[in-house]
C-alpha cells in the first residue's frame, strides 16, 4: 500500500516482504543484477544532442538520464515544465529506484522496465507558471547542501545495513523490519532531493527526515 504523507510532491512507498526473502537470489544477487544494470546504464548515460523544433533548435544535455538543463532553461525563460519531460523523468526514476530496491535486497522480484511491481513511486506535475519560481532553479543545487552531507552519511549506514541484512535473510529468509525501514527512509530522503535540486519539479525544501 501506498503510504499517506503531508503532501510533500515525491513520493516512495515499499510494500515489506510479509512472506519472506528468497535465499538463493539473495545469495547470487550480486550475479543476478548485471543484466538490468546494463540496461539502466544505457538507459541513464548522459548525452548531448541537437534537436530540431521547426524554428527553434534545442541543444539537449542529459546528465545520468535527466533532461536538468532543458528543464532548467525552459523554466529560466519560458517558465514551463514541458509533460513528456516530467513524465520521462517520473518512468526513469521508477525504473532505477526499482533496480535499487532489488541491489538492496528489499525485494526480490527482478526489476521490471515498465510495471511497478511493489514499488509505489509518485512525483506530482507541476504547475510551472504558479508552483515554480523562474530563478530558484539556477540555485537550487547549492540550497541542497545540507542535503547531500547528511544523505553521504546515511548511504553509508545503509550499505552497512544491507550487509549485514544479507547475512540475516541468508540465515533466517527475513528482512528484519528496522532495518527494511531505515533502507526505505534513506531512498525516500534521496528522492524529495532529487525531485527539488535536479528533476526540478518542485520548488518545496525537502524535510530533513527519514519517514514518509
Amino acid at each position: 500500500m501506498t503510504s499517506q504523507d503531508d503532501g510533500y510532491p515525491a513520493r516512495l512507498d515499499i510494500d515489506y516482504p510479509e512472506e519472506g526473502l528468497s535465499r538463493v537470489t539473495t545469495l547470487f544477487r550480486l550475479i543476478l543484477l548485471i543484466p538490468i544494470l546494463v540496461v539502466a546504464a544505457l538507459v541513464t548515460g548522459g548525452f548531448a544532442d541537437v534537436y530540431d523544433g521547426g524554428d527553434t533548435a534545442w541543444i539537449v544535455v542529459s546528465s545520468g538520464g535527466v533532461l536538468f538543463l532543458p528543464a532548467l532553461l525552459m523554466l529560466l525563460f519560458r517558465r514551463k515544465y514541458p509533460r513528456w519531460w516530467f513524465d520521462w523523468h517520473l518512468e526513469l526514476t521508477r525504473f532505477t529506484t526499482r533496480v535499487g530496491a532489488y541491489i538492496l535486497l528489499l525485494r526480490d522480484e527482478y526489476p521490471s522496465t515498465d510495471e511497478a511491481q511493489a514499488v509505489h513511486l509518485e512525483i506530482d506535475y507541476p504547475d510551472a507558471g504558479r508552483d515554480l519560481h523562474r530563478v530558484l532553479p539556477l540555485v537550487k543545487w547549492l540550497l541542497a547542501l545540507p542535503h547531500y552531507v547528511v544523505l553521504i552519511v546515511l548511504w553509508i549506514i545503509a550499505l552497512v545495513v544491507t550487509v549485514l541484512a544479507w547475512f540475516t535473510i541468508l540465515i533466517t529468509g527475513r528482512y528484519p523490519r528496522r532495518m527494511f525501514d531505515f533502507v526505505l527512509g534513506v531512498q525516500r530522503w534521496s528522492l524529495r532531493v532529487d525531485a527539488y535540486a535536479w528533476l526540478l519539479t518542485t520548488d518545496r525544501y525537502p524535510p530533513f527526515r527519514l519517514g514518509p
